[in-house]
């Protein structure tokens, strides 16, 4: 019986967000961990409007519709790969998800989508795309329904 083909992974990003009502969104020179810079044209992408530049955390979910890596500086040995995205909005979020309610879910080890977010944006509070487990982006839709 032939499998099911599998689903195009899903990221997240925190950075400012000038308008997050805007229908698009460009994301230059963007720092990449936790696999963020395998993040490609047809991904979804789930925004969130970094608290560091007074954004209120998730606000939106859409789909990229370009991505491009920056090439690495030839002369620093040590520097995190950053990626320059294209979204286009899908949907608002309809409920506040950012720092303070991610913050109280601290146990590394407990496997919860929660817990992975909170891990992956704010243990270091810098900027970024990451990403996503299947778990955490079931859990991140459930804040546009």
């Amino acid at each position: 019986m032939p499998q099911a083909p599998s689903p195009r992974p899903c990221y997240a990003i925190k950075t400012e967000v000038a308008d997050p009502r805007a229908t698009r969104f460009e994301f230059a020179a963007q720092k990449t961990m936790y696999g963020g810079r395998q993040i490609a044209p047809g991904d979804t992408v789930f925004v969130f409007a970094s608290e560091n530049a007074g954004g209120a955390g998730l606000v939106a979910m859409g789909i990229v519709t370009a991505a491009e890596a920056l090439p690495l500086l030839p002369d620093l040995e040590r520097q995190t790969p950053r990626v320059s995205i294209e979204v286009r909005r899908t949907a608002l979020a309809k409920a506040p998800l950012g720092r303070r309610e991610l913050k109280p879910h601290a146990d590394w080890n407990d496997g919860r989508p929660e817990t992975e977010l909170n891990f992956k944006f704010y243990r270091q509070a810098t900027d970024k795309i990451v990403g996503i487990s299947d778990a955490a982006a079931d859990y991140l839709r459930a804040f546009f329904r």
